[in-house]
C-alpha cells in the first residue's frame, strides 16, 4: 500500500514559542520538495493533512500555514479550509493585480488570515499592505541590509513580520532588533518530514462516500452533505464544474448551486471519479473499464426495461473495486451499505443486475457467442452498439476529468 508524505516547519515567536507550522509538499523520503504544477502540490498537501493523516496529528492546537497557487486564490467559491485553523499563505510567484487584491479582501472579509511568502517590497503590493496579516521576508536572499530596509518601509503598516530562512544564531538576534514577530529557518528547526501508510479505514470511508453517491434513492440533500463533509472533494468538485471544460454561464459557490445548475447525475459522476481517483494510485485505464462496464450496464438495462437502472450503473461501477483497492471484493462490500440485490450481483452475479453484469464481462471478453450473452435477449448488433457508445462515454469523461485536476 502506497505511503503518504507531508512536511511541516514550526514557526516561532519572539520567545521562541512555537506558534503555527508550515505544511510543505512532499512525494518521497528525501524530504524535499520536487514539483513542477503547484496546483497539483496545494492538493496532495490538502488531501494528506486535513483527510489523510488529520491536521490535529500535524499540528496539534496550533495554526497552519498552507502555501496557495493563484488559481486556487482567485476561485469564487469558499476556501475548503476552517478559517480558524489556517493561515493561508500566498505564494511569491503570485502577480498582484486587481483580481489578486479583490480576492484577498474577500477572504479577510470571511474570516481568513492571510500571509505573503517571500516579500519583495513594489509599488504594485502597496493595496495589499492595507489588507494582508502577515508578511514573510527572505532573510537569507535578501541579505540583512534589505532586510532592514524592508522592516522600515512596513512599520506604517499593521502587519506582522515574520521572518525566514533563518540560519544562524547571529540572524536570528538580528531580525529580533529589527522588531519581527515570527521566526522560521533551519537554526531552529528543519522540516520535519511525515510518512504515513495509507490505511484501509481510509479507504474504506471514501467508498462509503461512493456507496451514498451511487444509491439511487439517495435525496439531494444526502449526496449534498456527503459532498460537503469531505474538504477536498468539495474543492475538486467545484474546480472542475467551474473550468472550462463544463462551460456553464456562470461561477458556481457551492454544492448545492452545483447540483441544480449542472444536475445531480452529473455531479454524481464526477463526485465518483474524484474518489475514485483518490482511492487508488492505479493507472486511469482501470478507473475507464469501470465506466465502460457501468455505462454499458445502464444502457442495456434501458433497452430492456428494466427499473432502476442506476443500480445497473453502480453495479458494473462497483465490478472493479477489489482491483482498485487491491482487496477481496467481499470484504469491501462488508462495509458497505448497498442493498441486497447489488451485493448479489456482485458477489454472485444473482439477479437482473447480476445476469447482466456477467453478459458484459463475457463480451468485454470477446465471448460473443457465450450463453451469458444470448440470454439477455438482445441482438447482438444492440450489445454492441451499448458497447462501442459506453466506450466512447467514459473516454471523453475520463479526458475531461485528467484534464481539468492536471
Amino acid at each position: 500500500m502506497p505511503n503518504l508524505y507531508i512536511a511541516r516547519q514550526p514557526i516561532y515567536d519572539r520567545a521562541l514559542n512555537v506558534i503555527a507550522y508550515e505544511l510543505l509538499y512532499r512525494d518521497d523520503d528525501h524530504n524535499s520538495a520536487d514539483f513542477v504544477n503547484g496546483n497539483t502540490a496545494t492538493t496532495h498537501v490538502v488531501i494528506n493533512a486535513f483527510l489523510e493523516i488529520g491536521l490535529e496529528n500535524l499540528v496539534g492546537t496550533h495554526q497552519a500555514f498552507i502555501n496557495l497557487t493563484r488559481s486556487f486564490l482567485l476561485e469564487t467559491y469558499p476556501m475548503p479550509f476552517p478559517k480558524e485553523r489556517v493561515i493561508l499563505e500566498l505564494l511569491e510567484d503570485i502577480v498582484i493585480d486587481d483580481e489578486v487584491i479583490a480576492a484577498c479582501r474577500r477572504l479577510v472579509t470571511d474570516g481568513y488570515t492571510i500571509a505573503l511568502d517571500d516579500f519583495v517590497y513594489s509599488e504594485s503590493s502597496r493595496p495589499l499592505l492595507e489588507i494582508i496579516h502577515i508578511i514573510k521576508i527572505d532573510v537569507l536572499a535578501l541579505g540583512m541590509e534589505e532586510t532592514q530596509r524592508h522592516a522600515e518601509l512596513l512599520k506604517p503598516y499593521k502587519i506582522k513580520l515574520l521572518a525566514e530562512k533563518i540560519e544562524t544564531h547571529e540572524v536570528l538576534e538580528q531580525c529580533k532588533a529589527l522588531s519581527f514577530d515570527y521566526f522560521q529557518g533551519y537554526f531552529l528547526a528543519r522540516p520535519n518530514l511525515i510518512k504515513q501508510q495509507r490505511t484501509p479505514t481510509m479507504r474504506i470511508t471514501a467508498l462509503r462516500t461512493l456507496s451514498i453517491l451511487q444509491n439511487p434513492q439517495a435525496e439531494i440533500k444526502d449526496i449534498e452533505a456527503t459532498i460537503a463533509q469531505d474538504v477536498a472533494l468539495s474543492y475538486k468538485l467545484l474546480r472542475y464544474i467551474n473550468s472550462a471544460a463544463v462551460s456553464l454561464p456562470k461561477k458556481v459557490d457551492s454544492i448545492q448551486k452545483a447540483l441544480i445548475i449542472a444536475g445531480t447525475q452529473c455531479i454524481r459522476l464526477w463526485a465518483t471519479l474524484i474518489v475514485l481517483s483518490n482511492v487508488s494510485e492505479k493507472p486511469h485505464g482501470l478507473m475507464n473499464i469501470a465506466l465502460v462496464r457501468a455505462k454499458m450496464c445502464e444502457l442495456l438495462a434501458e433497452k430492456m426495461q428494466l427499473k432502476n437502472k442506476d443500480s445497473f450503473f453502480t453495479v458494473g461501477l462497483f465490478s472493479t473495486l477489489d482491483a482498485l483497492t487491491d482487496q477481496p471484493l467481499q470484504d469491501i462490500l462488508a462495509h458497505l451499505p448497498l442493498s441486497d440485490a447489488v451485493n448479489d450481483a456482485l458477489l454472485k452475479y444473482q439477479g437482473k443486475p447480476g445476469e447482466l453484469l456477467r453478459a458484459v464481462l463475457a463480451y468485454e471478453e470477446g465471448g460473443m457467442a457465450l450463453e451469458e450473452i444470448k440470454r439477455l435477449g438482445l441482438p447482438l448488433s444492440v450489445i454492441s452498439d451499448a458497447y462501442l457508445e459506453a466506450i466512447h462515454w467514459a473516454d471523453l469523461n475520463i479526458q475531461s476529468f485528467t484534464s481539468s485536476s492536471a
